[in-house]
């Protein structure tokens, strides 16, 4: 979907009648949908439309209100982002113990390489506050001891930052629907290996008992389907013999850091879009490594391939 779009999220209990009611306001209007995607998962529903608003009777203040007046009468939260809304795009960065990725994008901020500011960290244990703290970036501890996280917290910090991405530095936890289905296409996981390869918890110590000898790191958007969203950039590296966990670890982090900035890059600057559950690069985003450099590309052997017959030069 282009940048261009007024993006409506509208999150709530499943109910008959929810899409004619919020439809039926844009048609008012004057307002064209361009996209829509509904779903109902752990009976949390999540509607949402890209519309065209260039065209449409009346203020954008008024259609925010209207619509959220609308998500009071039927109890649904009723988010719109108009294109002016993004100029300036803030970000929350979530983190449990490891601090690579977090590095990663606080350098990138500092030197002016990021394109947005990071308004929050949130963590669900405290080992990185002191981080945050030397970047004079807010830090909310929203975990219970054990890690569990408060989503009533965490939603509620990520609304009163107004952040347009989150971005998970190693967050090791699981997003409910009700977090995933608010930011659509606006979180941006990073995970030790090539997915769709080793999902899940211990990718680096799946891949080492698989035997693999290519390993990697995969950045992609989060869905409510673990590690299966949309492949952003991944990164690979060899797993020579005898290499042990610690090994793959040292190897992957960098990469996990490289990959992850890569793909919160892309995403600020608009050269990748999201459309069923795929992602396209756009033209003005061929300048990014995407998977592994060009040198190794340039190393692979361009044949035998089917259809040449025969010793041609």
């Amino acid at each position: 979907m282009t940048s261009e779009l007024t993006e409506i999220t509208v999150i709530g209990e499943d109910d008959t009648g929810l899409v004619a009611r919020v439809t039926s306001l844009l048609f008012e209007r004057g307002i064209n949908i361009e996209d829509i995607d509904q779903a109902v998962r752990e009976g949390v529903f999540r509607m949402y439309l890209a519309v065209d608003t260039a065209g449409m009777d009346g203020h954008p203040e008024t259609l925010r209100s209207d619509l959220r007046d609308l998500g009071d009468d039927l109890d649904l939260d009723v988010q719109v982002r108009f294109p002016a809304d993004r100029e300036t795009q803030r970000i929350a960065v979530l983190v449990t113990r490891e601090s690579h990725c977090l590095e990663a994008l606080f350098e990138a901020w500092a030197n002016g390489d990021l394109g947005a500011d990071i308004g929050v960290v949130i963590g669900n244990h405290d080992e990185l506050e002191p981080l945050a703290d030397h970047y004079d970036v807010p830090f909310h501890d929203v975990g219970a001891p054990s890690g569990e996280v408060d989503e009533d917290e965490l939603l509620a910090a990520l609304a009163s930052y107004d952040v347009d991405l989150i971005v998970l530095a190693r967050f090791m936890r699981i997003l409910s629907p009700n977090v995933v289905f608010r930011y659509e296409d606006r979180i941006i996981n990073v995970h030790p290996s090539l997915l769709p390869a080793f999902p899940g918890a211990e990718a680096y110590r799946q891949a080492l008992e698989a035997g693999v000898r290519v390993a990697g790191v995969t950045a992609h958007y989060v869905t409510t389907d673990l590690d299966q969203g949309p492949i952003v950039t991944q990164r690979a590296f060899d797993v020579p013999d005898g290499a042990d966990l610690a090994k793959l670890k040292a190897t992957g982090q960098p990469l996990e850091a490289d990959a992850l900035l890569e793909a919160v890059q892309l995403h600020l600057n608009g050269d990748v879009s999201v459309h069923r559950g795929r992602t396209t690069v756009r033209e003005n985003g061929d300048g990014y490594q995407l998977g592994l450099p060009a040198a190794v590309t340039d190393a692979n052997p361009d044949r035998p391939i089917d259809g040449i017959v025969g010793g041609e030069d």
